[in-house]
C-alpha cells in the first residue's frame, strides 16, 4: 500500500511522515490553497527527506514549462495535476498524474482521457480543487483500481481507511487534513498521521 501525506508545511511534519512509514510526501503549490508553500519554504519542508522518499508537487492550471521548471527546481518525483488541465498536457509530463474529482460514472468515464498508470480519485466540489476531506461513493472507482495505479483520497482519516482500501483496493491512498490538528491546516496530528499509517500499512484489500 502506497501511503502519501499532503498538505506538509513544515520541515518537522515532513521528517515525522518518513519516521512513521510514509512512502510520499505531497507539497502543495496552489496559491488558493490553506497549505500552500512559498518555494523558500518548499526547499526547508523536502530538505529533511529528499531522496527517502516520494515527493509530489500539488500544481493546478499551469503551463507545460512553468510545470517542468517547477519539477526541475524542486527535483520533484511526481506532479499530481488539480486544475483544469487539457489531456494532452499530461502526456507531455511522464512524471505527472492527473488528480480528478468524481461524483458520478461521467466523471469516471473522463478518466479514460488521461494519460499515465498513476491517477488519483477525490470528491467532486464545486469551486474546489481537491482537499475537500470529503469522500464520496467509493464503488464508482472500484473499476478504475483494477485498470490503474489508482491513489484514493478524500475524506480519508484513521478511522475509515482500513474500509476504503477493503472495498477499493487501490495501489496507494492520499491523506491532508485527515490527519491534522483540530482547526489548522497547516499542521498535523501526531498522533492522527501515525494512526492512519499504521492502519494503512496493515490493511488488506
Amino acid at each position: 500500500m502506497w501511503i502519501k501525506i499532503c498538505g506538509l508545511t513544515s520541515p518537522e511534519d515532513a521528517a515525522l511522515a518518513l519516521t512513521l512509514g510514509a512512502d510520499a510526501i505531497g507539497i502543495n503549490f496552489v496559491p488558493a490553497s490553506r497549505r500552500y508553500v512559498e518555494p523558500e519554504l518548499a526547499e526547508r519542508v523536502l530538505e529533511p527527506v529528499r531522496g527517502k522518499l516520494e515527493l509530489v508537487g500539488v500544481v493546478a492550471d499551469l503551463g507545460l514549462a512553468e510545470l517542468e521548471a517547477l519539477q526541475r527546481r524542486f527535483n520533484l518525483d511526481w506532479l499530481q495535476l488539480h486544475g483544469n488541465e487539457p489531456p494532452e498536457l499530461l502526456r507531455q509530463l511522464p512524471h505527472a498524474f492527473k488528480a480528478l474529482g468524481i461524483a458520478g460514472p461521467d466523471d469516471v468515464e473522463r478518466s479514460s482521457h488521461f494519460a499515465g498508470r498513476r491517477l488519483l480519485v477525490d470528491k467532486k466540489a464545486s469551486g474546489v480543487q481537491g482537499g475537500t476531506g470529503q469522500a464520496f461513493d467509493w464503488s464508482l472507482v472500484t473499476g478504475l483500481a483494477r485498470e490503474r495505479e489508482l491513489v484514493l483520497a478524500g475524506g480519508l482519516n484513521p478511522d475509515n481507511v482500513e474500509r476504503a482500501i477493503a472495498a477499493v483496493s487501490p495501489f496507494g491512498v492520499d491523506v491532508a487534513s485527515g490527519v491534522e490538528l483540530a482547526g489548522n491546516a497547516r499542521k498535523k496530528d501526531p498522533e492522527r498521521m501515525a494512526a492512519f499509517i499504521a492502519r494503512a500499512r496493515a490493511s488488506r484489500p
